[in-house]
């Protein structure tokens, strides 16, 4: 199956919020409140904010396509002297296909090229199946981080890393 990764521009964008809604919704539902799920959402995939980050050149955003379809979308960055995989979301009926493995790798690639010798992510200790599916691409967990996002909720998640 082969898979289409190139950048988001800004025309890209509305799709991009739509994936990021269903895939939210679908990975979160159980584990934050819908409150939490729709803020963290406004605050993190509004129109405006993605289409900043996408000319931002300390931002890589992606977007994978597999048979001309949306499958998914990664968004890495330099923060705090780290690339970071930052975003990294693959439609719920695509998961599983080599998809995620192929962003990963793609922004790795980036990480690379710009002289990193590791990537760090973070994901919320909950979501079970986003950390066994980083540890299988090599993540390994480094730290516990609880974080106030303002609106009385927290982000509380693994910090994880994996050498390049």
């Amino acid at each position: 199956m082969p898979i289409d990764i190139r950048p988001i521009l800004p025309d890209d964008v509305p799709a991009i919020v739509g994936l990021a809604r269903t895939t939210w919704l679908d990975a979160y539902k159980i584990i934050i409140s819908p409150e939490q799920i729709d803020y963290m959402l406004a605050q993190r995939y509004n129109p405006a904010r993605l289409c900043a980050e996408a000319e931002d050149p300390q931002k890589w955003l992606r977007q994978a396509y597999v048979d001309g379809v949306l499958a998914g979308f990664a968004a890495c960055e330099i923060h705090k002297g780290e690339f970071k995989l930052d975003k990294l979301y693959i439609r719920p009926d695509m998961q599983r296909k080599g998809i995620g493995a192929a962003l990963i790798e793609h922004t790795a690639a980036i990480a690379r090229e710009q002289g990193f010798s590791s990537m760090i992510l973070a994901v919320n200790k909950q979501n079970e199946q986003a950390i066994h599916a980083y540890t299988q691409y090599g993540f390994r967990v480094r730290d516990k981080t609880v974080t106030d996002i303002g609106n009385g909720f927290t982000m509380d998640d693994y910090v994880m890393e994996k050498g390049l």
